[in-house]
């Protein structure tokens, strides 16, 4: 399960390190305004429930602080190979379109572990910083 602060669910973005640093910095002082998650990986094995509409969540730097609170606005499952260019372009991470996405993320996914083929259900989460 994940920690809770304040009330609120937290959520953490990318791999602990650099990573996540980047990520939280891109929401804070940038334009990140989604961000995808495994089913199976993120959810299912963490016993987790997809995130709503309307939630507000405790976002995390690498240290745990509570830094900032997005409130979810739209959420989606869909197929790796579904995930449409306004994703790429909300998530705000470089990606130009869909196939942008997907190369970046598969080889996200597959150097931490993960096994992604186009039927992967993808949790596609929007959000605003609140």
């Amino acid at each position: 399960m994940f920690e809770r602060i304040d009330g609120m669910r937290t959520i953490e973005f990318g791999t602990p390190g650099p990573s996540r640093e980047k990520l939280v910095n891109l929401i804070l002082h940038g334009n990140k305004r989604a961000t995808a998650g495994l089913l199976i990986g993120d959810y299912e094995s963490e016993g987790e429930p997809i995130e709503h509409v309307g939630e507000l969540l405790a976002i995390v730097d690498n240290d745990g602080k509570h830094v900032g609170t997005m409130k979810v606005t739209r959420v989606e499952v869909l197929r790796f190979a579904d995930v449409p260019d306004e994703l790429a372009l909300a998530e705000a991470e470089g990606d130009m379109n869909a196939a942008d996405f997907r190369a970046s993320h598969l080889a996200f996914w597959t150097r931490v572990g993960e096994t992604v083929t186009d039927d992967t259900l993808i949790v596609t989460v929007y959000f605003d910083l609140i």
